[in-house]
């Protein structure tokens, strides 16, 4: 009898082995969505471009196995947004979800992800409800919890000692998350703060309301196509270099190639710039540059990490991404351990990064348009959220 039991047991694992390197052998379904059309459209490029290139050095595999990348559109709205994470799961049955867009369309498919318990990784997103009491072990975010970079520059603009400072964003849960970290930082009331459409073109008749509150400093986060718009119309209104403008989102590598000398003398907080002097950002920039023909944004760089980060959690099953609670752990435990391009990396006890923020200035130089790094602002800084997640 003892034997028997012995051969049945032997048996049955050989089946588990089995099924496991069959599961290792077939390829790895990524679903991948992003803004891949319209204004922001270069923000989701971006970061199809680096997850792609990431994907390419590795030689098409993630883990040791193949790879299948579904890309969705998800045009910025939250109902596409929604559908995309509904049809990745329900129809496509991905392994593991990249992308997840802008704030407003994250927020639309997180039931649907966090339901399934498929493993979900923002490269552009981090609101502060997933933050904190609406985590889910299964979501990530490789890219920020939203408040960080803002929070970084609220520390500065107060170190600096400005007085009357006016807060612009557009009226969405990113542009929220921006503007009460910048004043958790910051900690004096703003001379105003003002909420703008999403997508908005003309800026006029806020900038005329930031004059007339005779501002010390403007902050403002306007991503993609709205930073170019905002930036040029406060530059040909005379401000720019008059009023000190402080931004996240809005100057960066998307949106430097239309802006160039109009956006001489800003200043931004990051947690990357392709500036940055760290030997992966290097290699990464260069390799990028090669590739594309055109500098990487921090939404390249979030893709970018983004594979890599799959990359060792896989490894470290040996493939087999069956299990999605061991899957979410896996992914959870490779990010102490991949190389980021931005510098220290971990994730916080919410799955949102621990990382540095670093600030950077647009300077002339040599007659050249360039970004200069300025220091670290946070080190290894933990969101304001996390306290609140209790179910991880």
């Amino acid at each position: 009898m003892g034997l028997r039991k012995h051969i049945v047991t032997a048996v049955a694992v050989s089946g588990i082995l089995i099924s496991g390197m069959s599961v290792a052998a077939e390829p790895l379904k990524i679903g991948l969505s992003a803004p891949l059309s319209g204004g922001q459209a270069v923000v989701g490029q971006d970061q199809v471009d680096g997850f792609n290139l990431a994907l390419e050095q590795a030689k098409g595999q993630l883990g040791g196995r193949p790879v299948t990348v579904l890309r969705e559109d998800d045009q910025l709205k939250p109902e596409i947004g929604a559908q995309i994470m509904r049809k990745f799961v329900e129809k496509d049955k991905v392994d593991a979800i990249v992308g997840m867009g802008f704030s407003n369309v994250f927020m639309a498919g997180l039931k649907t992800v966090v339901d399934a318990g498929v493993v979900a990784i923002a490269t552009n997103a981090g609101p502060s409800p997933a933050a904190g009491a609406g985590c889910a072990p299964n979501v990530f975010s490789v890219a920020w919890q939203n408040d960080g970079s803002a929070e970084a520059v609220g520390q500065y603009v107060r170190s600096k000692g400005y007085k009357r400072v006016v807060l612009m964003a557009p009226n969405y849960q990113a542009g929220k998350d921006m503007v009460n970290g910048f004043k958790r930082f910051y900690q004096d009331a703003p001379a105003d703060e003002l909420y703008t459409q999403v997508g908005q073109t003309d800026y006029s008749a806020e900038i005329a309301q930031i004059q007339a509150a005779k501002a010390d400093a403007v902050f403002v986060f306007y991503p993609g196509g709205m930073g170019v718009n905002f930036v040029k119309q406060f530059s040909q209104a005379g401000l720019l270099g008059k009023l000190p403008m402080f931004s996240v989102f809005t100057v960066d590598g998307t949106t430097m190639p239309a802006l160039r000398e109009a956006a001489v003398g800003s200043v931004y907080g990051a947690m990357w710039d392709a500036a940055l002097q760290t030997p992966e950002n290097r290699q990464f920039v260069d390799a990028f540059q090669a590739r594309y023909k055109r500098v990487p944004s921090e939404y390249a760089a979030t893709g970018y990490d983004a594979a890599r980060l799959l990359d060792v959690a896989v490894k470290k099953l040996a493939g087999n991404t069956t299990d999605r609670k061991a899957f979410a752990a896996a992914v959870k435990a490779a990010g102490s351990e991949f190389r980021s391009v931005r510098g220290p990396f971990s994730f916080n006890r919410n799955n949102m990064p621990l990382q540095n923020y670093y600030m950077f200035q647009v300077v002339r130089e040599a007659g050249q348009v360039v970004v200069k790094e300025g220091g670290v602002a946070l080190s290894r800084h933990a969101d304001s959220y996390a306290a609140l997640c209790k179910r991880i």
